[in-house]
Parts: structure tokens; C-alpha cells; sequence
């Protein structure tokens, strides 16, 4: 099964419109997980959960998440990253860095209404939190596509009950 080159990476992070799927465990280590948006910069994810959301207080319990971003068409790009999400941001510094919420919502919010979304949540205060890339566990995989590629390579050997190793 390919992976993604980190050319890859940073292409897929960066196109509109890929819902980041978080996973946080509540006080019950019970977990949760939560379709957001997200912003792909500085090799971080940026995220920013509203002050008020249950999985705010999950970040604040436990930092440690698992983050999904994948396609379900195409060659199904696939970006898992696991790690500690850090506070950058607590509610009520929300002037310190509205304009990286204002780039998050331009990636989802078509422009026209772009202005509208942003001056009717402005006064609804969030966090802002990141995950470091360069130190989560991150794995990728994507379908064969090349022409090169085996096209029924679509698991990792491990998988297998016999002795495949390529």
C-alpha cells in the first residue's frame, strides 16, 4: 500500500474543503470524535474548538488526540496523526489570532459569505490549539495510482496471513 510523500502531505492538508475528524477521550476515557475544520500551516494542524463545546473541555482534560483527514473517492488519500495538542490560545485571547480563524473559515465558507459567518460568530469565544506534526505519529496511505504500482497492493503486507513482504 503507498504512502504519501510529504509533497503529498502538505498538498492534501492544504486543499479545501477535507473535514479533520479529532478524537479526544472524555473524564470516562469514554472516546469522542468531532468532524471540524481545520488549518494546515508551519507543519502544524490548527483547530478551535468553541468555548463552550464538550470537546474543548476533553483538550483541556487530556490533550492527547487522533486526528483523521482522508477522501473517500479518487486514489482515498488517508493522513492520520496522533499526539499532543497544545493551548496556544485560551478563551478570551481571541484578538491575538482572529486572523488564522478568519483563514480556517475561508477554506469552508464560500467567500461571498465569508464576511457574514465571521462578524456573527466574532463575539462567540474559542481556543486555539495545534498539533505538531513534526512530533505526532503520522501515517498516510493512499490507493495504487501509479503506473508503476502494483493496483491490488491496496493493504499493508502485515495484513496478509501469508508471507507477503511487498
Amino acid at each position: 500500500m503507498p504512502k504519501l510523500a510529504l509533497s503529498e502531505i502538505d498538498s492534501f492538508l492544504n486543499e479545501p474543503d477535507h473535514l479533520l475528524r479529532l478524537g479526544t477521550v472524555d473524564a470516562d476515557l469514554m472516546p469522542s470524535v468531532v468532524p471540524i475544520w481545520f488549518l494546515h500551516r508551519d507543519a502544524k494542524i490548527w483547530f478551535t474548538p468553541r468555548a463552550k463545546s464538550e470537546w474543548f473541555e476533553h483538550l483541556r482534560d487530556n490533550p492527547n488526540v487522533c486526528c483523521t483527514i482522508d477522501e473517500s473517492a479518487g486514489v482515498m488519500r488517508k493522513v492520520i496523526a496522533r499526539g499532543q495538542a497544545e493551548l496556544i490560545y485560551d478563551v478570551g485571547n481571541d484578538d491575538e489570532w482572529r486572523a488564522i480563524y478568519r483563514d480556517i473559515t475561508m477554506r469552508y465558507v464560500p467567500a461571498q459569505f465569508a464576511n457574514k459567518y465571521l462578524s456573527d460568530t466574532h463575539d462567540e469565544p474559542r481556543g486555539l490549539w495545534s498539533l505538531d506534526l513534526t512530533t505526532a505519529r503520522v501515517d498516510t496511505w493512499r490507493m495504487p495510482a501509479g503506473k508503476d504500482e502494483d493496483s491490488l497492493a491496496v493493504w499493508a503486507p502485515k495484513y496478509y496471513h501469508d508471507a507477503r513482504t511487498s
